[in-house]
């Protein structure tokens, strides 16, 4: 006999997970214990990613649309709302695409690679990495017509690059035994499912069907592109190949997004 739905526990649980991926994916203070322990429910806890994503987005759509209400231009706005966002985020993807970019750029083996991935300085392709990256996201947030287009692309456009986090964590292998990716561990098929299916809804309610239709392939382009880059690189993921996953996937949806709306 199936045993009933406890909806409390399930609740306890659910935001047990959202608690967890605060604490990794933001700076925002988060009461009780975030560490390792904590993090070893990242795998299950991952389904939650495109929430905190949300939570992001919305820091710097508030950001973007009070900008815009003060008369400030597009670009200021912009890089207003995306400074926000990075330093809610403590700049952890920005710091993934920095470090792969030199990593990837830097050397021809593998280890080294992955050694100069590890290096906390940073050289000329990461540098020129993030320098392209926030240009990319100024330009495509300056170009809506709509602040408020704007600022609801941006939401949906964190959603769904965190979302595709956990895929890129379950399809490909680690390309190193330790670090923080290793820990998490692989999330299940459904924790996948539930990422992406939140994305895709929170895509659709603030896009609207046809542009969240190509802003989410825009999306899952730039992810794949960027992890089969990864597999020939290195041969698989770490945690900062997951930040240039986001990075790339995030500025997908926003040009996507503003060449459709």
């Amino acid at each position: 006999m199936t045993p009933p739905f406890d909806i409390a526990r399930w609740l306890t649980r659910s935001l047990s997970d959202v608690k967890v991926c605060l604490g990794l994916l933001t700076r925002i203070p988060i009461p009780g214990d975030t560490d390792d322990d904590t993090r070893g429910q990242l795998a299950r806890a991952s389904w939650a990613f495109p929430v905190v994503g949300a939570l992001i987005g919305a820091i710097g759509a508030v950001v973007f649309a009070l900008a815009s209400a003060l008369g400030l231009p597009p670009w200021t706005a912009a890089l207003l709302a995306i400074g926000a966002t990075a330093a809610v985020s403590g700049g952890l993807h920005e710091d993934g695409l920095a470090d792969v970019a030199d990593g990837f750029g830097g050397a021809f083996a593998r280890d080294k690679k992955l050694a100069i991935m590890r290096d906390s300085r940073m050289g000329t392709y990461g540098t020129l990495a993030l320098i392209l990256s926030v240009a990319l996201r100024a330009a495509a947030l300056a170009a809506f017509a709509d602040p408020g287009a704007a600022a609801a692309a941006l939401i949906a456009a964190h959603a769904g690059a965190r979302a595709s986090l956990p895929a890129i964590m379950r399809a490909l292998p680690l390309a190193r035994a330790d670090g923080l990716a290793a820990r998490a561990g692989m999330p299940e098929s459904a924790t996948v499912a539930i990422a992406l299916g939140l994305a895709a809804l929170i895509a659709l309610a603030l896009l609207g069907v046809g542009t969240a239709v190509w802003a989410i392939l825009a999306t899952a382009a730039a992810a794949t592109a960027m992890a089969t880059l990864a597999r020939w690189q290195i041969g698989g993921y770490t945690g900062d190949v997951l930040g240039a996953v986001q990075q790339c996937a995030e500025i997908a949806l926003l040009t996507a997004a503003a060449a459709l709306i």
